[in-house]
């Protein structure tokens, strides 16, 4: 399969399981994915990085193994798409004590109230926040005064529906945290 030339022409979901099929459990395919979603081409890059969103979660491992480069990518992108995508995988992640990068956790939580930033950007930065804020009670307020700014903003469907599975998570949280400290 000629996957460079496939993935910088336009293509559908018919061709993402396509490739998902080809790249899953071959280290060396996913690898070569992964080399895509950096490329200068754009198309090819966006791509890449759609067929990454599809992969079954026995390749979790591999993709938690390029979780600081796309990272790294985040950070400085502007391309919508590749944002869009690139949070869409992060926030899936399990991210443990000790091991959460600040200018992600930075970095999302900035973009929950930027109402330059598309919806899906927003709620994917929101759920990515939540689960690295879970970890520390005091970021956890932190996470809540950056969900109260959104009730005074117009939201989309999309939006509401982060906003309000955050705060019924934070509550059953919070919940489990008294139960455990009256234990």
């Amino acid at each position: 399969m000629d996957i460079d030339n496939l993935l910088k022409e336009k293509i559908g979901k018919t061709e993402i399981l396509e490739l998902v099929t080809w790249a899953t459990g071959s280290e060396d395919r996913l690898n070569q994915l992964w080399n895509l979603c950096r490329s200068e081409n754009r198309k090819a890059s966006v791509n890449a990085l759609w067929v990454i969103t599809h992969l079954p979660e026995t390749d979790g491992a591999w993709v938690e193994s390029k979780r600081d480069s796309m990272i790294d990518i985040l950070l400085v992108e502007s391309d919508i798409a590749k944002k869009r995508m690139l949070l869409q995988i992060l926030r899936k992640q399990v991210y443990e004590a000790g091991n959460i990068r600040t200018d992600f956790l930075d970095y999302c939580l900035s973009k929950i109230n930027s109402e330059c930033e598309p919806y899906a950007v927003r709620c994917f930065s929101l759920y990515a926040a939540y689960r690295m804020c879970s970890r520390y009670p005091e970021l956890i307020s932190e996470l809540e005064s950056h969900l109260s700014l959104l009730e005074y903003q117009p939201l989309s469907p999309g939006l509401k529906s982060a906003l309000r599975q955050t705060k019924t998570k934070i509550k059953k949280l919070k919940k489990r945290t008294i139960v455990s400290i009256s234990s």
